[in-house]
């Protein structure tokens, strides 16, 4: 039985189907959601909420707006929401049309999608496997209108301090290019935004998510900061209600649990470095630096393929990311989300288990394991 590897992480509906299992059978590790789950009063806000889906939802989203320009210290007319950061990188190729846009990979693939769909020409800036897949040197922006730069980068979780970020703004601002910062995974390291050098940066857009550190990628719920000039033009050329109601309510419940962000914190932390040492510890396993909630491993061994390791696992009903389709990377790259100790101690002996027993390439397809068995009923139900 074959699968082709998915676009994105997280596609366990899919994989499940192909398994004859359900959805919650498979311990995904290939979407880098936090392991906590969602705030507490998320279900409360639902309830209470639910009446306002009798009426078209605020096409403005304004309490939202309000609510997040308080969170981060900015004016509401810098703030632009919409159905997810994706819906919003999508938005940006269409509204700034630049000419010409670099990239930085490897990279979220939508960036390429989105600005090949408007008709935009792209070109790409490699960062290097020597280098942890960092941006150490400068860009060369020349003949392009705008930079596409992740922080921190996905897939491999590598940050730039600001200190190290600022130089590169500064230079693309003086070049006259748009520089769009996806800080989908900041909140983790909240202080490395670069919100606070908006007003010195007209040209610099800030693209922030719900979905991954807040536990809610069902809900569809992103955010851009930016000048009001740009924002505006945004909301122009939005489709409208493309944010419904409860999605906007959940936003605002998310952003008034501080406990909640001080513990999501402080376990990715301590799991991400605990998961990061025990990989790095089994033999034929190379793990980059992150200061994210995953982790981008490298197979050493000879004739390995992430796809190989992939279909093994899959044995242990455990799904990770194959690497090998973000640009720049090859076949034996993969990524694992940081989850919490009991998950995080599961794959690491699967992935033992399955290294140990070795595997014969079987071709560039992803090779499954058929159609698992049943869970086993739990004690007492």
């Amino acid at each position: 039985m074959k699968w082709d590897t998915p676009p994105h992480g997280g596609d366990v509906y899919s994989m499940a189907r192909t398994l004859g299992v359900e959805a919650g059978d498979l311990l995904d590790f290939s979407a880098n959601i936090n392991p906590l789950g969602f705030p507490s009063g998320i279900r409360q806000t639902i309830l209470e909420a639910l009446e306002t889906i009798q009426h078209y939802p605020d096409p403005l989203c304004v309490d939202l707006r309000d609510d997040l320009a308080e969170y981060h210290g900015l004016s509401p007319d810098r703030i632009g929401v919409g159905n997810g950061s994706t819906e919003l990188i999508y938005l940006l190729a269409r509204v700034l049309r630049p000419k010409r846009a670099l990239v930085v990979t490897p990279a979220f693939s939508e960036y390429e999608r989105a600005l090949r769909l408007a008709g935009v020409s792209v070109r790409f800036h490699a960062t290097s496997e020597a280098e942890g897949f960092n941006l150490q040197h400068g860009l060369d922006p020349a003949g392009c209108d705008a930079v596409y730069l992740a922080n921190p980068s996905n897939p491999s979780g590598a940050l730039l301090e600001p200190h190290q970020l600022l130089p590169i703004l500064e230079a693309l601002d003086v070049a006259g290019v748009y520089t769009i910062l996806d800080e989908a995974f900041v909140d983790f390291v909240e202080e490395a935004s670069m919100k606070t050098f908006l007003g010195q940066f007209p040209r610099l857009i800030i693209l922030r998510s719900f979905t991954k550190f807040f536990g809610i990628p069902g809900i569809r719920l992103g955010y851009a900061m930016a000048d009001q000039g740009i924002i505006s033009r945004m909301e122009e050329a939005r489709e409208p209600w493309s944010v419904n109601a409860l999605a906007q309510a959940l936003g605002r419940a998310c952003l008034e649990d501080a406990r909640f962000r001080a513990r999501t914190r402080s376990v990715i932390k301590c799991e991400r470095k605990y998961l990061h040492s025990e990989l790095a510890s089994i033999d034929g396993l190379r793990v980059f630096p992150s200061r994210a909630n995953y982790l981008l491993v490298k197979l050493t061994r000879p004739r390995w393929s992430a796809a190989m390791l992939q279909g093994m696992l899959l044995s242990h009903r455990i799904l990770i990311r194959d690497a090998g389709n973000f640009r720049g990377l090859d076949e034996r790259f993969f990524r694992v989300a940081v989850r919490l100790r009991p998950e995080n101690d599961r794959l690491l002996a699967a992935i033992r288990n399955s290294l140990r027993k070795g595997m014969t390439p079987h071709g560039s397809g992803l090779s499954l394991p058929g159609r698992l068995p049943p869970r086993p009923p739990s004690r007492g139900s």
